[in-house]
Order: structure tokens, then sequence, then C-alpha cells
């Protein structure tokens, strides 16, 4: 597998280190050449010097290749660019890391649905802890090829979950509505502007990519 992170930050150093270990191509760009240096000493895979929001540099490392990029720079708005630059380019997926969670519904519409927010995710699981509850988390209950897939309603998708035609396999599972979470059912109508998360397999994630590639249905 080929993965490329935009960003050398420690949450990037430390993934490349694990895939470095499990065998898997792994190339770094960042824009401080400082960095770059001390981290050659460290990892044995390919490093960018450049900024990685920028066609030119995203195309040294051969995009139509990559099976994961990795945007993890310090900036959500360089984040956003970068991805939608490297989907431009013809990346296989993109994961998108933002810290500001206002930003989470604009990558949704924007068709980044493979978004990360690592402070909000981290504030709820230690708020959890406090409070002495036993959640289970998303990696013990996603288990082999399900996948979670979701997208923001428009014209098209109002009316029910059943009139959305969904592949075999998919279910809608809840939506958000004004932010508040509700549930969906067959039954449940759905209105422009709602962000609907379906539960799907990998091969039907690529259809509803297709349908919903932008956030909207084509």
């Amino acid at each position: 597998m080929k993965v490329v992170f935009i960003g050398a930050s420690s949450l990037a150093t430390a993934t490349a280190e694990r895939l470095l270990k499990e065998g898997h191509e792994v190339i770094i760009i960042d824009n401080d050449k400082t960095v770059i240096d001390e981290l050659m000493e460290r990892l044995d895979c390919v490093f960018i010097h450049g900024n990685g929001s920028k066609p030119a540099i995203l195309k040294e490392t051969d995009p139509t290749s990559i099976d994961v990029l990795f945007c993890l720079t310090k900036s959500d708005e360089a984040n956003i660019i970068a991805s939608l630059v490297a989907r431009s380019l013809g990346v296989k997926r993109v994961i998108t890391r933002i810290e500001d969670h206002e930003f989470e519904h604009i990558c949704v519409e924007l068709g980044l649905n493979d978004t990360i927010v690592p402070t909000l995710t981290n504030a709820r699981y230690l708020a959890n802890i406090a409070a002495g509850r036993n959640i289970l988390e998303l990696s013990a209950a996603i288990r082999g090829n399900v996948r979670l897939f979701s997208f923001i309603a428009d014209e098209a998708e109002e009316g029910t979950v059943d009139d959305l035609d969904l592949p075999k396999h998919t279910r809608a599972i809840f939506f958000y509505r004004d932010n508040s979470y509700h549930t969906a059912d067959r039954d449940t109508e759905l209105k422009k502007g709602d962000e609907v998360v379906l539960v799907t397999t990998s091969g039907e994630y690529e259809q509803l990519h297709d349908k919903w590639s932008n956030g909207k249905a084509r």
C-alpha cells in the first residue's frame, strides 16, 4: 500500500512509523526543510520538500498510484485545499484533519467524507472516561469490510429514506438536522440540508461515492 502524508506532524510521523514497520510505501511532504532533515534520520521513507497543496508538488508522488493520502498540517484551510487538489489529481482516498469542528459540515458538502477532528474526538473520549461511562469504540464496532458514508441531502433527496434507492447492503442509520441527532428508518422524511449517515460495505462505498462525490446527488 502506498500512503502519502502532507504535513510532518507528530500524528503523521507516528502513523508513518507504524506503516513502515508493516512494509508499506510511505511519502511525507512538508515545507519545513529542517523538520525533514531531522526525520530523515529516523524514518526510512521518501521525503518531498514543498507545499503539499500545490499541484506540482503532489504530482511528484504519482497521485493515481496513491492508496491513501493524509492531510495533517496544522492549518485546517490548508488541509481542505490539499484534499481537494489531491482528489482532482486522482488520489483514491483522502483523509482530512481539521481542528475547528465548524469546518466538518463544509467538508461533507465538498465531498471530503473521510474527515477527522482529533481534538473533538479526544475531548468526548476523556469526558466519557471522567463520567465513568463504558463507551463502545467505533474501531471495535466497525470491522471487516464495513464502512460509514455520509452526504448532505439536496432537493433530489427530499422524501423518504426508502426513496434514496440505496444499494442492497447499505442502510441509513441516522441523520443530523440543524446539528441535532435523529434516528432513521425506511419511512423517515429527509429535508434539504440534512446530513445523512449510512452504513455500507467496501464494495458499495464506491457506488455511494460516485453518486454523492460532491456531497450532493448527481
